[in-house]
């Protein structure tokens, strides 16, 4: 079956919400469509919102017989609800009893109109197939996903910025040292692991065979790991640990996980300033590569915050995943050659390994920090393009999932 639509006219009257429709038809089939076989152009009117039928509308059937090649004008009066709205109109050609052409892929007629203060108004029309709608909706929710983290960070960053303050504030309330704790938390942090790996183990890494030498290169190789270890350590509860937000408020949970990164950047930041203090004590000054820093903390932040998403929703349906997530953040810090030389790993492991993003970032942070050279160009990209899709795909993952959080806590 075939048929072709064509020199569409369309015409509404606001105040009796009616539809005009003027059409062609023409007959591209190698058979002829008689009146018995109940060949007729009609339409159905939808609820755009939730793909609804409301309408099975009357038929204009065919007058006389209309062979192969042939055309002929038809014209529907559609009229419209009075219910105030927005209504989409599927005029297609139909053979009673057995389908709508238009649901086998054949063109219709699709008509927007809106309903309001009991007049209505077209928004447009056009001839149109439905494999043609599939790419059109496939298009915006491609568009849509990849607009609405990045909108929904921007227009809740007030939001955000205040639940971090909160978040902080709320950890260390009622301890002796209060926010200081902040700074104390990540410097006991390093100095368990220099301890452990750099006096008790005497591990070297780099060039530099001195415990200072190692101090350092432990240390930079830390910098991305605490802010990313601490956020993804938390993400699976942060959904379970807020289910009044979920629950009772009109509010963009989305933003928990976003919380959670910034906070442990909060992290990073004081990390980072006791270590540039410490590479202006120890080898007098900090180089210039130290500008390269913003290309890596981008990437790293993305990634944290797409997996922190996944975590977080995840998390919420798989209870478990909050006790194991502790192991896997200790196997995956010890699969990161952080405590220890890459030369360490086994030869033949180390494609697989360099796949890491953490692994990238930590010797994208030694090179910049201590050996003065920028990151290397393949991992880099290759870096970028994990955490941006990381970052999409979590969302995606979070946004899929949370319309049934409610349900689940």
């Amino acid at each position: 079956m075939k048929l072709a639509l064509a020199a569409p006219s369309v015409e509404i009257e606001p105040a009796t919400r009616r539809v005009r429709v003027e059409i062609w038809v023409e007959n591209a089939s190698g058979g002829p469509w008689r009146p018995p076989d109940g060949f007729a152009l009609g339409y159905q009117i939808f609820d755009p919102e939730t793909d609804i039928l409301i309408v099975d509308g009357e038929r204009c059937p065919l007058s006389e017989e209309l062979g192969p090649g042939a055309r002929r004008p038809c014209q529907l009066e559609i009229p419209l609800p009075a219910e105030p709205g927005r209504y989409r109109i599927s005029v297609s050609f139909l053979e009673e009893d057995v389908c709508w052409y238009y649901q086998r892929g054949l063109p219709f007629l699709l008509i927007e109109a809106e309903v309001a203060g009991g007049r209505a108004r077209l928004l447009r029309s056009r001839v149109t197939t439905q494999s043609a709608l599939r790419w059109e909706r496939l298009l915006r929710a491609a568009g849509r996903g990849f607009s609405y983290p990045v909108l929904s960070i921007w227009r809740n960053r007030k939001l955000i910025r205040a639940m971090v303050r909160r978040d902080i504030r709320a950890r260390y309330r009622g301890s002796f040292m209060g926010l200081y704790w902040t700074v104390l938390n990540p410097l006991l942090l390093m100095l368990t692991y220099f301890f452990v790996f750099g006096i008790v183990l005497r591990a070297r890494l780099g060039a530099d065979p001195s415990r200072t030498g190692f101090a350092l290169y432990f240390l930079a190789g830390m910098l991305p790991w605490l802010p990313f270890s601490e956020a993804a350590a938390r993400a699976p509860w942060v959904i379970l640990e807020h289910r009044n937000f979920v629950k009772k408020l009109v509010f963009p949970v989305e933003t928990l996980p976003v919380n959670l990164t910034v906070a442990g950047l909060v992290t990073e930041a004081f990390a980072l300033a006791l270590f540039l203090v410490g590479l202006l004590v120890l080898r007098g000054g900090v180089p210039q590569t130290a500008l390269w820093l913003p290309i890596l903390v981008v990437p790293q932040v993305l990634f944290t915050m797409g997996l922190c998403w996944f975590l977080a929703a995840l998390g919420v349906y798989l209870r478990d995943l909050g006790q194991v997530i502790g192991f896997l953040l200790t196997l995956w810090f010890f699969l990161t050659p952080i405590c220890y030389p890459m030369e360490s790993l086994p030869a033949e492991a180390l494609p697989l390994l360099r796949k890491n993003p953490l692994f990238v970032l930590v010797q994208g942070y030694r090179a910049i920090l201590l050996d003065g050279t920028p990151p290397a160009w393949g991992p880099l990209w290759k870096l970028w393009l994990t955490s941006l899709a990381t970052f999409f795909a979590g969302h995606a993952w979070f946004y899929k999932l949370r319309r049934n959080f409610a349900d689940v806590i």
